[in-house]
């Protein structure tokens, strides 16, 4: 699943040619996709326009010219948005193979198609058909973020008194507290285990075990792996491709995320592996205490 880095890499690039853009058409091809009854979302969004790409953790929040009314997209673990146009293909989320990449749009994955004004179309498209899009209003855009999302880790708000208290209260495994949405917004299972190599921690420690100096490196590190990530436009393994459709290349920075088996970096003790918190986790039994 796509997480901060790479749901922020789409926002980036997708802003730049969906910014403006007015809804002249939309096709439903699958209705569960769509959490909105499907003729209250197609009468709301025709004719509108899009002033605005935000996100919110993973998950992105399209604003419109329609008073008080959103359009939330949830990429999930194959989701895609396609936008094309006669000079440009450009694909967030799930890869392409090169055989889908010389298939026609709408295609048998396509869930959701939407036309803009200047001839263009965006195509929304998921093989497990976990994604999702809805409509929603102010009112109850701020309740899903309020009960859903913590605090994000690269705003300039991220405080350090509420991450602690956070992992104080805990007594599950700091891997399970970092993949909580609700304590921290947007880590998944790459940067959960990359951070905690950075700053030296098992994943499997109690979180409230942790001591103030480790919770202050922990603390450090996030962002900081972060915007390392977002500079190499996200992290590639199965299914993630930038706003530009073009593989992210973090990759290649992983320390211990993917690696097991292999020699750590730093120390040369072999990389394990352990299913923690419903996760594959990855781990030096040597750099971290």
């Amino acid at each position: 699943m796509p997480e901060l880095p790479e749901v922020e890499t789409v926002r980036r690039d997708l802003l730049k040619v969906l910014l403006g853009q007015k809804i002249t058409a939309l096709k439903i091809f699958s209705a569960s996709i769509v959490k909105t009854a499907p003729a209250t979302f197609s009468k709301k969004l025709k004719g509108a326009t899009i002033t605005a790409l935000k996100r919110r953790g993973k998950l992105l929040i399209i604003e419109l010219d329609r008073p008080n009314l959103f359009l939330l997209v949830h990429l999930k673990m194959t989701g895609q948005l396609i936008y094309l146009s006669p000079a440009a293909l450009i694909t967030g989320g799930h890869t392409f193979s090169e055989a889908e990449r010389k298939r026609e749009f709408p295609n048998r994955h396509t869930r959701v198609s939407f036309t803009f004004a200047d001839g263009s179309h965006l195509f929304f498209n998921d093989l497990r058909k976990f994604a999702y899009l809805k409509l929603v209003d102010k009112e109850a855009l701020d309740k899903i973020i309020a009960s859903n999302y913590g605090p994000e880790p690269l705003d300039k708000n991220f405080s350090h008194d509420l991450f602690a208290a956070s992992l104080k209260k805990s007594s599950r495994s700091i891997k399970a507290v970092l993949l909580d949405q609700k304590v921290i917004a947007g880590l998944g299972n790459i940067y959960v285990d990359e951070a905690l190599f950075a700053a030296g921690i098992l994943p499997d420690r109690v979180s409230k075990s942790l001591k103030p100096a480790e919770v202050s490196k922990l603390f450090k590190v996030i962002p900081e792996i972060l915007k390392k990530s977002l500079k190499y436009r996200g992290t590639t393994f199965r299914n993630y491709l930038d706003g530009r459709g073009r593989s992210g290349n973090f990759s290649k920075q992983l320390q211990v995320y993917g690696r097991d088996g292999e020699k750590c970096y730093h120390c040369q003790e072999t990389l394990k592996k352990i299913r923690l918190a419903g996760r594959g986790t990855h781990y030096c039994p040597k750099c971290q205490k």
